[in-house]
């Protein structure tokens, strides 16, 4: 082989490892805003900004995760790039494994970064906003998502390294691939089930009246039954087999789990 044939194999290997980092960066993103921000519903964005540590208007709470998902979805077509526009690479010996060792490493990097600048740099939130230390529940999150992630990819690229063992880098590239595709529209939908007793709680257009939003409600078979200040965030009783995300449709900007999401707004102001 000649010595530009390895200048060229190393150059696709980069790239086809910068595709994995950002792949799996992406992906970390998209995993926290599905988790913490959607199914747990534990903090948003900026749930430490403001003062006394609120956002007066859950409106920027709202707007502020949309930013933070399409930022995610630019990490994401990045590192999709960099893995279609080097997929002759992935017929290397080890590219599999190398391709989800930097996808790991960026999972875990993405984990890291968030702790260190997001929840003690910044504050601009903390993985639980309404426990006594939220510093250990900080640590709870970044040992097994961050440290932990991040050193299994070390240990599967050092462990791999001139071995020209490995999985099939085309299937490696596809799975991952396909799992931020379906992780990043997952990110953007809200939750559908309802309790038991049948509660939502939406989050309405600042310029929508009462009336507006009575007639909403009535359009999708629900009833108000509690608003906060602003009238803008109302729990809404469904009846059976009415869906939620109807809601969008006249006027809501956020739909969710009543319950929930009521335990996550007692610590704001809204």
């Amino acid at each position: 082989m000649t010595q530009q044939h390895f200048i060229d194999a190393a150059r696709m290997r980069k790239r086809l490892a910068w595709g994995g980092f950002w792949t799996g960066f992406a992906l970390g993103g998209f995993f926290d805003g599905i988790l913490l921000h959607q199914i747990l519903q534990w903090h948003h964005l900026l749930a430490g900004v403001g003062p006394s540590g609120t956002v007066p208007d859950l409106r920027y709470q709202i707007l502020a995760d949309g930013v933070f998902h399409l930022v995610h979805y630019v990490f994401m077509v990045l590192g999709l790039w960099l893995i279609w526009s080097t997929r002759a690479g992935l017929a290397a010996n080890g590219a599999g494994r190398d391709i989800i060792a930097w996808a790991l490493i960026g999972f875990g990097s993405w984990h890291i970064i968030d702790a260190v600048v997001s929840h003690w740099m910044l504050q601009l939130h903390r993985i639980r906003m309404d426990v006594d230390n939220p510093l250990l529940w900080d640590l709870i999150w970044l040992v097994p998502f961050g440290i932990v992630t991040l050193a299994i990819g070390i240990w599967m690229l050092r462990r791999g390294s001139g071995d020209g063992a490995g999985p099939n880098g085309g299937r490696m590239a596809a799975s991952l691939s396909l799992a931020v595709m379906v992780a990043g529209p997952i990110a953007a939908l809200p939750p559908t089930d309802l309790l038991d007793d049948g509660m939502t709680l939406a989050l309405f257009r600042p310029e929508l009246s009462f009336t507006d939003i009575a007639a909403a409600t009535d359009a999708v078979g629900g009833s108000l039954v509690w608003s906060d200040a602003s009238q803008g965030v109302w729990l809404i009783a469904l009846g059976e087999g009415a869906r939620p995300a109807a809601l969008y449709r006249h006027g809501a900007l956020m739909v969710s789990n009543g319950s929930v999401a009521v335990g996550c707004l007692s610590w704001m102001e809204i």
